[in-house]
């Protein structure tokens, strides 16, 4: 692994139990006091015990959490942007003690995951926790509106995974940063860049995937596909369009569709810091950033975030510090004039010449059946997305 990024911190974490130790952990788990984690404290346990967040080792006690919110930084200076954190109810704080340790079950499959030491309990401050991860307490976002669905206590400690959770999708895709690694070992790839997405990947979305290809060895096609909002598409769906364009549209020997199973926390310019280091533990040196990463919009459809926040958040650290180089890109569209996408950057042409369809005419054209233009989204992306929102339809009906 030498040839490869340093993960954060320097030390790639492993904190899963394998074999007879997996075997004793799980019989251990069940004989201890139980807490149950709801799904997004599943997905972030499983990237703790992956090494995915190194240099956490467990969930953040009160002074990590403290410093995460007021230096988007650890204890010890690290960068680190948004707290990891179990919440537990006033009824569990009363049962639990420091010091021992209890086993954590999956709150949907009942499954044993993993044993907590408890190290300390603490009140959970849910509006400095809003304020200082979302600058805002609007329970219309659906960051804060997590928050405030959250207990009033949080539990900080080590964790240690004596079994995964028990995925049924994506198997084939499922990799941890020592797998990816090994594999860009073994693809030779020493210049690796990551692109997050929770959407369908357009013309605009491939356009800048293939620039950053260009300067690369190669791309790591990383969709999210933890817990998101209700009106998100789903991760099923959008893996189809995925696949579609990995067959037809890129090179495969120099891309990687793998999945990230992160939940999705829509804290903008916090977030990308977020996603940022956690790729460089999966051993990608580069990172996409474009308009608007990892946003989420009022009910009068006005963004919380500025388009470009998440980008100008990375100049409140030394590129050292942030170890992974963040790839910046403007507002991409089709230009007909230029007869290809551009972005302000490239095309001297007025907003008459350029291609624009808003979210809202997309849907609307695809719930008609419409194909959009092949300029905004490849045919085979959009059949997809129309066949999915008629059996969603069919459904709902």
């Amino acid at each position: 692994m030498e040839d490869l990024i340093q993960p954060h911190g320097g030390k790639l974490i492993s904190k899963e139990l394998s074999g007879e130790e997996a075997k004793e952990g799980v019989r251990k788990a069940k004989e201890l006091k139980k807490l149950e984690l709801a799904p997004y404290e599943v997905s972030d346990l499983e990237m703790i015990a992956s090494g995915a967040m190194s240099p956490l080792e467990g969930f953040m006690g009160q002074e990590q959490m403290q410093s995460v919110l007021k230096r988007m930084r650890l204890p010890s200076g690290l960068v680190w942007s948004l707290p990891v954190v179990k919440s537990v109810s006033g009824e569990e704080k009363k049962s639990l003690k420091v010091g021992e340790e209890v086993g954590l079950i999956d709150g949907e499959s009942r499954e044993v995951l993993a044993i907590l030491k408890v190290a300390e309990i603490f009140p959970h401050d849910k509006k400095v926790h809003a304020n200082e991860t979302y600058q805002t307490e609007d329970p219309a976002h659906p960051g804060v509106a997590r928050i405030l669905s959250m207990e009033e206590f949080l539990v900080g400690g080590d964790i240690q995974l004596v079994q995964k959770p028990k995925h049924t999708k994506f198997l084939n895709y499922r990799r941890d940063p020592k797998d990816t690694r090994a594999l860009f070992i073994q693809k030779k790839w020493k210049r690796v860049v990551a692109f997050q997405t929770r959407n369908p990947i357009h013309r605009a979305h491939e356009y800048l995937t293939k620039c950053a290809l260009e300067m690369t060895d190669g791309l790591m096609i990383h969709p999210l596909v933890g817990q998101t909002k209700g009106d998100d598409i789903s991760a099923e769906v959008r893996m189809k369009c995925y696949e579609v364009l990995m067959e037809k549209y890129y090179a495969n020997d120099r891309v990687l569709l793998s999945v990230f199973p992160a939940a999705m926390r829509y804290a903008g310019p916090r977030e990308a810091i977020f996603h940022a280091v956690v790729r460089k533990n999966y051993g990608c040196t580069h990172f996409i950033v474009g308009r608007d990463h990892a946003g989420a919009s009022k009910p009068d459809g006005k963004p919380y975030y500025g388009s470009f926040d998440a980008q100008l958040i990375f100049n409140n650290f030394e590129p050292e510090e942030i170890g992974i180089t963040p790839i910046f890109f403007d507002f991409t569209f089709y230009c007909k004039t230029c007869q290809g996408m551009v972005s302000p950057k490239t095309c001297p042409h007025d907003k008459s010449h350029h291609l624009s369809l808003s979210g809202t005419k997309v849907r609307e054209m695809l719930r008609q059946g419409e194909i959009p233009p092949p300029e905004f989204t490849r045919p085979e992306v959009a059949r997809i997305l129309i066949e999915a929102m008629k059996e969603k339809s069919a459904v709902s009906s």
